[in-house]
């Protein structure tokens, strides 16, 4: 009898540790899905692509930041963080040592993160990421703003207090799961919303006003984030959800493609996403009203597009843009079904500033393939042979042409400051493109 009962309890006892593996081991996979959610792996990865080692460079307008080590290393990482270190990082902006980390770490957006899927990050990062030994590497930020102890008076004023995500009283639960998925861990507004002088988002939410998610006020890494309210020329008003759940899936639709910073969040993060939480944030995006609810809508006009097939390019920046664009973009600005965006009534060649316009131009980008859209999409660089006057010309005529009635001209002077910025300059051999011989250009 005393053999059966020794065999019953070693029976049970190992029952329950393979029952207690499989829980943290469930915890540690959730925790990884809410880390791509978060997006965490897009800043947090070093430049020879070890996960979350750290030292990607990040332009912002007090200097450049580089992001820090987070994998388990005791030595450079956050081996040695306790649980609520962890989540006084996260949600707090504070460091173990007790300096104020800088708001390009979004935790005002993580204050509101769930202690359930705060206790799955940590169990992820500590047991599900291999411990890397790299050193972080100092911001490169000048005196005063290098100073930190200032960052906890700014913490004090603009970081909100911890409060855990809560419905609102009725509110539907798909909404609800979106709001807390854009609000929180996938801290859209830290990108789409604009900010103050002192570099707070204007607002954190949209109960705190429709500045929020209303598109940013300055360019990030060279880019403008684009409008994601309700607006009917810059924003999302005339998308539908099944469009916009086609772009945050894939990166594209019938109408445009990601370009800039938005292509590192649908390549390491929302296509990974799964379908009900894609549809949640979607919907929630949609319910948010106009930030300028006069704003006018897009109306086609094919007058410049009758003329470029009648071989008429007299227009400003028409032959630079039959020569260079047509090719993809067509002469009706139409482009090609996701794959080569419409410039046609895009929001983002409409909105005020041509910014990220400029940019694509100088410098290209790609958009990766993706599980449900493996092809690639390049759009090539011309910024090495069209010279600034040229590059504003075929801007402006893209910005003016079919439809599109952009409020603002692009001068050769705000082309070579983005050219500069944006460091395309450095990337062609630091040459000055107007000083070339008119043949070299």
């Amino acid at each position: 009898m005393k053999n059966v009962f020794l065999a019953i309890c070693l029976l049970a006892s190992a029952t329950g540790a393979m029952a207690a593996d499989e829980q943290a081991g469930d915890l540690i996979k959730r925790g990884e899905y809410l880390a791509r959610a978060g997006d965490c792996i897009a800043c947090h990865t070093s430049k020879d692509g070890k996960p979350f080692a750290g030292g990607l460079a990040m332009a912002t307008p007090i200097g450049t930041i580089y992001s820090t080590n987070i994998t388990p290393d005791k030595e450079s990482g956050i081996g040695s963080y306790s649980y609520d270190d962890f989540q006084k990082a996260v949600r707090h902006g504070v460091a173990k040592n007790g300096d104020t980390l800088y708001p390009a770490m979004p935790y005002p957006s993580y204050a509101v993160v769930s202690d359930e899927d705060m206790q799955a990050l940590y169990a992820y990062f500590m047991h599900g990421v291999a411990p890397v030994a790299a050193q972080n590497r100092k911001s490169d930020i000048p005196w005063p703003l290098s100073m930190r102890w200032p960052l906890a008076i700014w913490r004090g004023i603009f970081a909100p207090d911890v409060i855990a995500f809560q419905p609102k009283s009725g509110e539907d639960r798909e909404l609800a799961r979106g709001r807390y998925l854009v609000e929180g861990l996938g801290h859209c507004g830290a990108c789409h919303t604009p900010r103050s002088f002192t570099m707070q988002e204007k607002a954190l939410s949209d109960d705190k006003g429709s500045d929020y998610l209303s598109g940013s006020n300055a360019p990030i890494d060279g880019w403008t984030a684009s409008n994601l309210r309700g607006d009917n020329r810059d924003g999302l008003g005339r998308w539908s959800e099944e469009d916009l759940v086609q772009f945050l899936r894939t990166g594209r639709n019938n109408d445009t493609a990601a370009f800039g910073g938005m292509t590192d969040v649908v390549e390491h993060s929302l296509q990974y996403l799964d379908d009900k939480d894609i549809r949640a944030i979607a919907r929630y995006l949609k319910s948010l009203g106009a930030k300028d609810p006069a704003q006018t809508g897009f109306q086609p006009d094919d007058s410049v597009a009758q003329a470029l097939w009648k071989g008429d390019d007299s227009k400003a920046g028409a032959a630079e843009y039959v020569d260079s664009c047509a090719a993809c973009h067509r002469t009706d600005g139409r482009g090609y079904q996701r794959f080569f965006p419409a410039l046609r009534g895009n929001p983002v060649v409409l909105a005020d500033d041509a910014t990220s316009l400029i940019h694509i131009v100088l410098s290209g980008s790609t958009l990766p393939g993706v599980k449900e859209a493996p092809s690639t999409v390049v759009m090539p660089a011309f910024g090495w042979r069209l010279n600034d006057s040229q590059v504003a010309e075929v801007v402006n005529f893209i910005r003016t042409s079919w439809g599109n009635k952009a409020q603002k001209p692009v001068t050769a002077g705000d082309v070579a400051k983005v050219r500069k910025e944006s460091f395309v300059a450095q990337q062609q051999g630091n040459v000055d493109i107007d000083k070339l011989p008119q043949a070299e250009r």
